[in-house]
Formats: C-alpha cells, sequence, structure tokens
C-alpha cells in the first residue's frame, strides 16, 4: 500500500495551493486506479469500487463515510447495487489538494479490508 495512506492531512482552507500538474501527474502515479475528473472546471478524483452484493457496497459506503467525518474532509459517495463511485476533491479550494490523495489512498484501504472479509 503506498505510503499516502499514512500520511497525515493538514487543515485546508480557502487559501491553500491546489497539486500542481506535477504534483498531479506523481500522486496519481501512487494510486493507479484511481482517475482525475474535471466537473465544471474543478479538477476531483474518482474510483468506482465492485462489490458481491448491494449490502456490501452500503457498509463499504459507511465506512468511507467514517474516515471522511475523522478527518472533516467527505467525499461524494454514489451507492448502487455491487458498486460505490468514490470522489474526492477539495471544496474550499475548488480543486485536488494532497489531502484528497490521502483520502483516496485511506479509500484503497478500506476497500482492501472489505475484499478479505468476502
Amino acid at each position: 500500500m503506498t505510503h499516502l495512506s499514512k500520511a497525515t492531512c493538514e487543515a485546508c482552507n480557502a487559501d491553500a495551493r491546489p497539486v500542481s500538474d506535477a504534483e498531479l501527474a506523481e500522486l496519481l502515479g501512487q494510486l493507479p486506479d484511481w482517475r482525475c475528473e474535471v466537473r465544471d472546471g474543478v479538477r476531483q478524483l474518482e474510483r468506482a469500487y465492485r462489490f458481491r452484493t448491494f449490502k456490501q457496497a452500503l457498509v463499504f459506503t459507511n465506512a468511507v463515510g467514517g474516515i471522511a467525518e475523522a478527518e472533516n474532509h467527505h467525499p461524494a459517495l454514489l451507492t448502487e447495487w455491487g458498486k460505490v463511485t468514490v470522489t474526492w476533491w477539495s471544496h474550499s479550494i475548488k480543486g485536488l489538494h494532497r489531502n484528497d490523495f490521502i483520502m483516496a489512498a485511506r479509500t484503497d484501504q478500506l476497500a482492501e479490508r472489505a475484499e478479505g472479509r468476502s
């Protein structure tokens, strides 16, 4: 697992600097299953996770909600039968911050744990 999952999120406010293009490429290299999407001019990290049942998808959604609450950093979560799409971005800067990559790595850890229980 990437060292990003063990990194510490920092307080992010409207004055925080979004990741540069070079940082984006380097950080995405550590999260190969994530992609950068641009919606309404805002860069976002997104990944879809597959599950065998809706119940498994819902348990995962709630686990992601738990880590989001712990950091006070909240993603968009779309829960469907057998699938959860997670989208991270920093609302305060309307773009991507290093925190988003940390949270994406932690989300991957949750998914790995969920797979181990299935």
